[in-house]
């Protein structure tokens, strides 16, 4: 069976006009802030005291978009007789905003926590150079950062929790049970018997 001529168009103006008798539901977007989820990937913060200068954000980066500098300090020992330490200190800590594709790879890889993604999508700038933000800036975007979800209350317990648990129960039932005083042990009078 052959379509009938013209069919295609008929169908395309019914949708056309559908359409058109609908209310429009454009959000305005400057007058009105727009519902994002809470997990929204707009802008890297950096917590800068968990970063130990490990690297693996920059290394995993494909757009190689992070630029880390740090320099080696000597750590004087915690005991005596103990031997120094070193540790690397952050420098300089970067992203380039205009090359990141914003993959989350750097986040997912952090071992410490160190990255996390703020719903933060209003950075604009008029000067390309101006995305390269440093880690004072990154720092100011950790305010922005929603908390993380909430466990569920029907989830298991996570094994180190329930470890640490156990421990501190033993330890308190061991400081909760009275000791009981030594036997006394008789002594002979000095200077031998009389």
């Amino acid at each position: 069976m052959a379509p009938i001529p013209g069919s295609g168009l008929a169908k395309g103006l019914a949708v056309t006009l559908r359409t058109m008798t609908r209310k429009s539901v454009t959000e305005q977007y400057p007058d009105a802030q727009p519902e994002l989820p809470p997990r929204t990937r707009g802008v890297i913060g950096l917590f800068e005291e968990n970063c130990t200068v490990c690297m693996l954000c920059a290394r995993e980066c494909p757009d190689w978009c992070i630029y880390i500098d740090s320099h080696k300090e000597t750590v004087p020992p915690a005991a005596p007789g103990g031997r120094e330490r070193s540790r690397n200190v952050l420098d300089r800590f970067a992203i380039d905003f205009s090359l990141c594709m914003y993959c989350g790879i750097c986040i997912e890889v952090c071992p410490f926590d160190a990255l996390f993604w703020s719903p933060e999508f209003e950075y604009a700038e008029t000067d390309i150079r101006e995305l390269t933000h440093e880690r004072d800036k990154l720092r100011e975007w950790m305010w922005t950062v929603p908390a993380p979800p909430a466990l569920d209350p029907a989830a298991e317990e996570p094994k180190e929790i329930a470890a640490a648990r156990k421990t501190a129960e033993k330890l308190a039932a061991a400081q909760a049970q009275p000791t009981e005083p030594e036997p006394a042990v008789p002594t002979e009078p000095e200077g031998g018997e009389s």
